[in-house]
C-alpha cells in the first residue's frame, strides 16, 4: 500500500475507533489530510482534531488506547494541554488535539475535512472556523525591511564579539523572516497552498525566483557575514536603504569575514 493511502486509511480507522469508544462527536482531518489532500505525499503527517462531548476530553488525552488498538505506538509526547505528537510503529507520525465544542468558538484554525461524526451530531460547520487567522504578511515594505536591516547590524555586532549563535539567528533567521513577510509584494506568488501559520512553508513552489537565491542568504553558522552581505544586496535591489546604515553593515561584515 502506498504511504499516502496508509495515511488516509489510518485516519479512517481512527474515526472507527472513536465510534467504538464513545464520547466523541467529530473527527476533523486538517492540513494535507484535510481539505488539501492534493498535496498529500510520502512525507505528510496525520494532523487532526477530535471534538468530544462535555466531560470526555481527559479520557481521550490521558488514555491512548483508542490509538493503540488501531496500531501500536512507538512514541508519544504530550506537547500541549490539548493533545499529543505520536509515532506509530509503522512510521506514521501524527499530531492531534482534543477539544470540547465550546473551546473552538474563539479559536483560529484552518478549515478541516470531516472524517467521521456521531450520527446524532449536526454541527459540521465547526469544520469551517469563524475566526480569521491573523496574517503573517505585511502590506508595506517599510517596517519589515528596516527591521531586517537592523537585524543585520545587530547580528554582525554580536558575531564580532563572538556570539555566533545569536548572530546566526538575527541574520539568517529574523532578517529572513522579515523579508518573507513582504515577499508577496516583491514577486508574484504562485498559488500553492500558502500556510497562514508560516511564510516559509512551500516557499520553493510559491516563490521560485526567490528560492533560487535564498541559499546564499543562509550560508550557516560559520558564514554569517557573507550571508548578511547577500541579504543586504537583495534589500538594496528592492528598497531605498539608508546609505549610512548600509555602510555600517558592510563595515561590520568586512571586519568579521574570514
Amino acid at each position: 500500500m502506498l504511504r499516502t493511502e496508509l495515511l488516509l486509511q489510518r485516519l479512517n480507522e481512527i474515526g472507527k475507533s472513536l465510534e467504538r469508544k464513545g464520547g466523541a462527536l467529530l473527527l476533523l482531518g486538517v492540513g494535507s489530510v484535510g481539505v488539501e489532500t492534493e498535496r498529500l505525499d510520502d512525507y505528510s503527517d496525520l494532523d487532526f482534531f477530535v471534538i468530544v462531548k462535555q466531560g470526555e476530553k481527559n479520557r481521550y488525552i490521558d488514555r491512548l488506547d483508542w490509538l493503540e488498538e488501531i496500531h501500536p505506538l512507538a512514541y508519544s509526547f504530550k506537547n500541549t494541554d490539548d493533545g499529543y505528537k505520536v509515532l506509530f510503529e509503522d512510521g506514521i507520525f501524527g499530531e492531534y488535539a482534543v477539544f470540547e465544542e465550546w473551546e473552538l468558538a474563539d479559536a483560529s484554525y484552518t478549515g478541516g475535512r470531516v472524517i467521521w461524526k456521531d450520527p446524532m451530531y449536526g454541527n459540521t460547520e465547526i469544520a469551517k472556523p469563524s475566526n480569521p487567522i491573523p496574517t503573517l504578511k505585511n502590506d508595506s515594505l517599510d517596517f519589515p525591511l528596516n527591521e531586517a536591516l537592523t537585524n543585520l547590524y545587530v547580528g554582525l555586532g554580536r558575531y564580532a564579539r563572538g556570539e555566533r549563535l545569536s548572530a546566526t539567528r538575527f541574520v539568517q533567521g529574523y532578517a529572513i523572516d522579515r523579508i518573507l513577510s513582504v515577499l508577496h509584494l516583491l514577486e508574484n506568488e504562485v498559488d500553492y497552498y500558502p500556510d497562514p501559520f508560516g511564510n516559509e512553508r512551500r516557499l520553493e513552489k510559491r516563490y521560485p525566483r526567490f528560492a533560487e537565491i535564498i541559499g546564499d542568504m543562509i550560508q550557516g553558522y560559520d558564514h554569517v557575514p557573507e550571508s548578511a552581505i547577500r541579504i543586504l544586496n537583495f534589500i538594496e535591489e528592492v528598497y531605498p536603504v539608508n546609505r549610512r546604515l548600509s555602510d555600517e553593515i558592510r563595515r561590520l561584515a568586512n571586519l568579521t569575514c574570514r
